[in-house]
């Protein structure tokens, strides 16, 4: 939000400076990004100056140049500026020579003239006034035409001021130009308070109390609302004053407004203008004007409505029925829901309600009879509305953090008093206003020991009463231990002793809380959550190592995806009740397809060859146990908090960690060394296999294929006991059309969760270097094509345990010389035994113990 320095002023008498303020707003937590300066006229006319035009000669060269010389006074920083580019007179005056091309341009005239190194601009260009020499005769300068400065749009001619007009006078001065600083305030959602002009000057207000520095507060009277009411009131109106009827006050708490007859929409004087945009708005009329210039002097949102044009001469604030069709402002069109409250007339909606107006409900410069409007909205409600509708303006910023409404009266009067200032016309009857249950204040008790004790050093009680005083929080009752304080309406976020006592440190000082010599701690063993972060930053560099790229896509996704899938139903998905767009309507079941989008855009991008990793959450919905956790909690068995205590979160949701790996394109390309290959299944295999020997999960594992909607081949590798630790393969062609994904497509997931915790089981054993040589031997099987090398490996180790230390497959043949349905592995076996040699005897006896299990086990053949 930009703040202006001298509208803050406007407020409060300060003495610090743009650079000192900004300093003082971040130190009470009113976080500041940056300091602008900004001019009426760009540039500030800056090294421009009122000229006298003492000669001036018809060019020799030229049929439409002069050549003039021109007293430019004596200022010091002009014969600067000049150094010896100029005579200086027996006066002490800067005399330049200038040649000037325009036709009005005389002896005797004085002028604004842009001396040299001066800047100007048109439009988003510069250029600076530098020595020239113009057909032979050098100029000093320029005697400027208005547009070239910026103060008009002639260009007929150079300026002529009159008579007596100050020579030397800065030419800033005589246009009146004004500069000021414009604060960027990053204003947190708990922080609405400061979400305006003078919010931030009562924060600052504070602050400056509190470190006694100068500092005066003053707010715009509107006392004299009664008498200019009074005063209306005698005369005579051609109008009923409009009434309103709130048919939701838990919606719309408290509503008022004022009308207005004969009044004159017109431009807006500078001073208004000038503040608005310094505030980033654009000035548009002088009635619409002075409802921004309120929003952003008192965080009060407020609307004029064209009073003939209130069907009925009624405000109605209601609810319409669902799928009303309603046309905002920016002329787009809207279906209604049955709770998105709307301001309407006697017959039609004319306003979403702390959102957006209607296109017909503004002013223009037809106008001539208005009605102000002011209220109060929840804060609820109008944040469902906007998101709903997908609107977002500065009112249903500030309505949806909570508008003061205590401020209502004195935001509906002020304005009112600036109508009448600026567009004229007659009150015509009292202000309407429907309250019909007043707020009411915070009460907190505070107590001195418990200040001390969180913030953490000893205020003094003085101090914490005199900042009290400050942020405006009454002192109701007071003893020897503390205080009873009331909060003002305006501050949403307090309601608690240690909401206090945080504003107190703010404006105290947090740079007072002084370090303690000395940190005193105790060792914590490591959580679930730590060990997953360190298991998880170890395979994070593993797969970095082996050339593959951490991605991290949107929870959210289409539930398009999940169409006509088995393997993740539909009803199993978590729906998003107000989602941005279809593309983001459910949370992930899984993380396939977010990675499918990545690749398909780097595909786009002319990149094939892609190795991805992501580490992210999955959730699903079971309408069977939320319907079970229901019955529980409905029956007095169980409550919703022993519920979620038990880790089952809300009922009937669950989330899952999951390790995701996707792999296509080619191994490598391009290179002179190596024949281009494409990636294969077996890569994406060899990956998780070193992720679970990482993790100490690589004892006997089992592997089994499958085939589902997702995978055209799948892998499941699995303990012994049956529980998958990893689902890996082909995705299905089916899957990829969706993304329009032509190339193959490996992907693996892995249950993240449940590996860190049989990791964490695992257990690190040392032996001993064996000291006995191992030896390899090798077999050639002949087998059928429906043997696998897993079940040649696990019928290995179940025939001998101690001396066999591995089995690795080195060659598979499949072709001419085979009889027809077979193929040939090579293994091989490495044998070794810990306490001694081994000797030809026992290794020929395993060997042929293997053998005879192959030829029994698996019709295998030696070659």
């Amino acid at each position: 939000m930009n703040i202006s320095y001298k509208w803050l002023k406007d407020y409060l008498k300060f003495d610090l400076t743009p650079e000192q303020t900004s300093a003082a707003l971040t130190s009470i937590g009113l976080e500041t990004e940056g300091i602008e300066e900004i001019e009426t006229i760009r540039g500030g006319l800056k090294g421009l100056v009122v000229g006298y035009v003492l000669t001036c000669e018809v060019h020799p060269d030229s049929d439409h140049m002069h050549i003039t010389t021109v007293d430019l006074g004596d200022a010091q920083w002009v014969k600067d500026a000049y150094g010896n580019n100029c005579t200086i007179s027996d006066e002490g005056h800067v005399i330049a020579q200038i040649v000037c091309g325009a036709p009005n341009v005389a002896a005797g005239q004085k002028v604004i003239v842009a001396t040299l190194g001066t800047v100007l601009y048109d439009g988003d260009k510069s250029f600076t006034i530098k020595k020239a020499k113009l057909r032979g005769v050098n100029s000093n300068g320029m005697i400027c035409a208005s547009d070239e400065i910026g103060v008009g749009t002639d260009h007929s001619g150079i300026m002529v001021l009159p008579e007596d007009t100050p020579l030397g006078m800065l030419a800033a001065d005589y246009f009146h130009v004004e500069s000021d600083y414009v604060i960027a305030v990053d204003i947190t959602p708990n922080r609405i308070d400061a979400a305006s002009h003078f919010g931030v000057a009562r924060d600052l207000n504070a602050y400056l109390g509190a470190h006694d520095l100068p500092h005066e507060l003053t707010k715009p009277c509107v006392g004299k609302f009664d008498e200019v009411l009074a005063e209306d009131k005698q005369k005579a109106t051609s109008i009923a004053p409009i009434q309103i009827e709130v048919e939701n006050s838990e919606a719309c708490p408290r509503y008022s407004g004022i009308t207005i007859e004969g009044v004159t929409v017109k431009e807006s004087p500078e001073w208004l203008k000038v503040r608005l945009q310094a505030a980033g708005m654009r000035p548009i009329n002088n009635i619409v004007d002075i409802t921004n210039f309120i929003l952003h002097e008192t965080c009060v949102p407020m609307h004029t409505f064209d009073a003939d044009k209130i069907k009925g001469s009624k405000i109605v604030v209601k609810t319409c029925t669902e799928g009303t069709p309603f046309i905002t402002l920016d002329g787009n069109e809207h279906k209604l829901s049955e709770r998105d409250l709307m301001i309407c007339n006697a017959e039609e909606p004319m306003c979403i309600a702390g959102v957006f107006g209607g296109l017909e409900s503004g002013t223009t410069e037809e106008t001539k009879n208005i009605f102000l409007e002011c209220a109060c909205f929840n804060p609820t409600w109008v944040r469902k509305t906007a998101r709903r509708q997908q609107l977002s303006t500065d009112a249903s910023f500030r309505y949806e953090r909570g508008v003061d409404i205590n401020n209502i009266p004195y935001a509906l009067r002020r304005a009112t008093l600036l109508v009448k200032e600026l567009a004229g016309g007659t009150i015509v009857g009292d202000p309407v206003e429907v309250y019909p249950v007043k707020a009411e204040n915070a009460i907190v008790d505070l107590t001195y020991k418990r200040v001390n004790t969180l913030s953490g050093i000893n205020i003094p009680v003085e101090k914490v009463k005199q900042i009290l005083g400050l942020l405006e929080m009454n002192i109701i009752e007071e003893n020897e231990e503390g205080v009873k304080i009331e909060i003002p309406y305006y501050r949403v976020d307090v309601y608690r002793d240690c909401d206090v006592i945080e504003d107190i440190l703010r404006i105290y000082g947090y740079d007072r809380v002084e370090l303690p010599e000395s940190a005193h701690t105790s060792p914590q063993q490591k959580t679930l959550s730590d060990q997953s972060n360190h298991l998880q930053q170890l395979i994070s560099e593993q797969l970095t190592g082996a050339g593959y790229s951490e991605i991290m896509c949107n929870s959210l996704t289409a539930e398009a995806f999940y169409d006509g899938l088995t393997t993740f139903p539909s009803e199993k998905l978590v729906r998003v009740m107000n989602p941005l767009s279809s593309d983001l309507n459910v949370l992930r079941q899984t993380l396939l397809f977010g990675g499918l989008q990545s690749i398909a855009r780097n595909i786009n991008h002319r990149a094939t060859s892609l190795r991805f990793y992501e580490f992210g959450n999955t959730e699903f919905y079971n309408a069977e146990k939320q319907e079970a956790v229901n019955q529980q909690v409905a029956s007095g068995e169980k409550t919703a908090l022993e519920v979620q205590q038990e880790g089952r979160g809300i009922a009937g949701y669950s989330e899952e960690s999951h390790l995701a790996l996707w792999l296509t394109g080619h191994r490598n390309t391009g290179s002179w060394a190596v024949a281009d290959q494409k990636a294969t299944f077996f890569e994406l295999k060899a990956a998780v296999l070193n992720i679970l020997k990482r993790l100490g999960l690589d004892c006997q594992l089992k592997q089994q294929q499958f085939q589902d909607d997702i995978f055209a081949a799948g892998l499941n590798i699995s303990t012994p006991r049956g529980k998958v630790l990893a689902t890996l393969g082909i995705v299905s062609n089916k899957i990829l059309k969706k993304f329009d994904i032509d190339q193959e497509v490996y992907y693996a997931d892995l249950n993240w969760k449940s590996l860190v915790k049989d990791a964490l089981k695992v257990k690190v054993e040392q032996e001993e270097i064996a000291k006995f040589p191992p030896v390899k031997r090798d077999l050639a099987l002949l087998v059928s094509k429906d043997v696998k090398f897993a079940d040649i490996e696990k019928l290995a180790f179940e025939t001998d345990r101690k001396l066999l230390k591995s089995v690795n497959l080195f060659d598979v043949y499949e072709g001419k010389n085979l009889p027809e349905g077979t193929k040939s592995y090579a293994v091989s076996f490495i044998i070794q035994d810990t306490e001694k040699t081994l000797v030809d005897k026992q290794i020929d006896g395993l060997m042929q113990k293997l053998i005879k299990t192959f030829e029994t086990k698996l019709g295998a053949q030696l070659r």
